[in-house]
């Protein structure tokens, strides 16, 4: 599975618009591209930095629909009122939904750097070590791991049930994180909460 992420700097006061873009305008056109498998719009609304991530079933898939995409992820950053800031395209290498998300899902997303040869560490490390510790705390839906192995960079997402669970996590989560960076000598580069705006995924579990 793959996956390619843009990250829009919209304008706080156009997120609504844009979430209703996202419905009537970019979702009607993508079941018919071969190989999508889901969409998703993280937003934060008192910076405007928004995600759009769409999912793809083979690296065949997420390159043969760049064209096609390209004019929808242009509508929807003028929906936003903002520029499309960067265009990023990862392998998904873990997908875990312990729960459905819910209406209030609150996503964390920590993007992190390693020496391309440790990225099957990494991955491991967030399978074995990682995930097991997510699973034990109160609303806690899901956990997600995208890789770039020509790079090194990686970018791992949880998803919590509101935002109260979310800020409640926060403490624990940053251990868990200072322990990873530890075992895999992992590079933090930002980590950053959201609001799951929209979500229509059908990727498979991968673990």
């Amino acid at each position: 599975m793959y996956a390619r992420s843009s990250t829009i700097a919209a304008q706080p006061s156009s997120i609504d618009g844009g979430l209703a873009y996202l419905r009537n305008e970019v979702m009607p056109n993508l079941p018919e591209l071969e190989g999508w498998v889901g969409l998703s719009l993280m937003v934060d609304r008192s910076t405007g930095r928004c995600i759009a991530t769409t999912a793809w079933e083979s690296e065949d898939a997420l390159h043969a629909s760049s064209r096609r995409v390209q004019p929808l992820r242009e509508g929807l950053a003028q929906a936003l009122h903002g520029p499309v800031e960067k265009v990023e395209e990862w392998e998904v290498a873990v997908m875990h939904r312990d729960h459905l998300a819910g209406a209030n899902a609150c996503t964390r997303c920590t993007w992190v750097q390693v020496d391309p040869s440790g990225i099957d560490q990494a991955i491991d490390t967030f399978k074995s070590q990682l995930m097991p510790e997510f699973e034990k705390l109160e609303g806690f839906r899901s956990a997600s791991l995208f890789v770039d192995r020509a790079t090194g960079r990686g970018v791992g997402s949880t998803v919590w049930a509101s935002r109260e669970e979310l800020d409640s996590s926060r403490e624990h989560a940053d251990r868990i994180r200072s322990m990873a960076t530890r075992v895999t000598g992992a590079r933090i580069l930002d980590v950053a909460e959201f609001r799951l705006g929209f979500a229509h995924l059908r990727v498979p579990e991968m673990v």
